[in-house]
């Protein structure tokens, strides 16, 4: 089955490829998602904007994402999250907030989608996050989570 990928899915592709997978595959999990649409003669051309958005968001090359690393791998990131008595927090800590977080810390702009957390971050305290910049390049901060008072 041919597909268009409108998302990155891990080990298969990233937005606008077009790639062959197993019906099953397809039919039951990738379009129900979202992450691809059917390949047809009219949804190919809708590859060259799915591109175009995808190239206005990327890092452009190599050295600017050495230049974006260099920037994250300094930079001191605190979230303020409300905490029970215990430091539990009320809910979790998400990707869109960490963005947020790094952003107001004088830091680059980043794509929520390129973060990979430890886990769900549901206490206060250090954790570790890396962000995958460029196939090649991963930055890595500490994100330190604190108490709202």
């Amino acid at each position: 089955m041919k597909i268009i990928l409108t998302q990155e899915v891990s080990g298969l592709g990233t937005p606008g490829d077009i790639v062959e997978v197993k019906g099953g595959y397809g039919r039951n999990y990738l379009l129900p998602q979202g992450f691809a649409i059917p390949w047809s003669k009219g949804a190919e051309k809708q590859v060259t904007v799915i591109r175009r958005a995808r190239s206005a968001r990327e890092i452009r090359d190599l050295g600017h994402a050495n230049e974006v690393k260099g920037q994250l791998e300094g930079l001191k990131v605190s979230l303020t999250a409300r905490a029970g008595d215990g430091g539990r927090l009320f809910g979790s800590v998400t990707a869109a907030e960490i963005v947020n977080a790094v952003k107001a810390a004088g830091g680059p702009t980043l794509d929520r989608r390129r973060l990979e957390l430890p886990g769900s971050i549901k206490s206060v305290g250090a954790y570790p996050v890396s962000v995958k910049l460029h196939p090649e390049v991963t930055a890595k901060f500490s994100l330190n989570v604190v108490r709202a008072k």
